[in-house]
């Protein structure tokens, strides 16, 4: 799937996202506490945690993951030149596919920052 409107894509992920946690809080809140002590900054800070997942879901042909984590990037201060080069690693990482979902996270990140 190729995402044309990344703003109004992520409307639609939290809502749906809001629907499966409610149906199980539990799950949901263990989550978002392991989701809130990786990306808190520690001896890495929060913006290079962040270009870390973006290019993990890049690897994982996520776009849910680059919505996010793009968003969350350009909240900690990531710049488009630094998005650029965690694309990189990710191509290097992933190839050809990475190279193709690399681009979706340049689009997720422009749109979103």
């Amino acid at each position: 799937m190729a995402v044309t409107d990344w703003t109004a894509f992520l409307d639609q992920t939290d809502r749906r996202m809001g629907e499966l946690r409610s149906g199980m809080p539990g799950v949901a809140k263990g989550f978002h506490e392991v989701a809130k002590a990786a990306i808190g900054a520690g001896t890495l800070d929060s913006k290079t945690k962040e270009l870390i997942a973006l290019a993990i879901g890049i690897a994982a042909r996520c776009d849910g993951c680059l919505a996010y984590h793009a968003k969350a990037a350009a909240k900690y201060g990531a710049t488009r030149e630094e998005v650029i080069e965690a694309i990189g690693v990710a191509v290097y990482m992933g190839g050809g596919p990475s190279m193709i979902y690399g681009a979706e996270a340049l689009a997720a990140f422009d749109a979103l920052a």
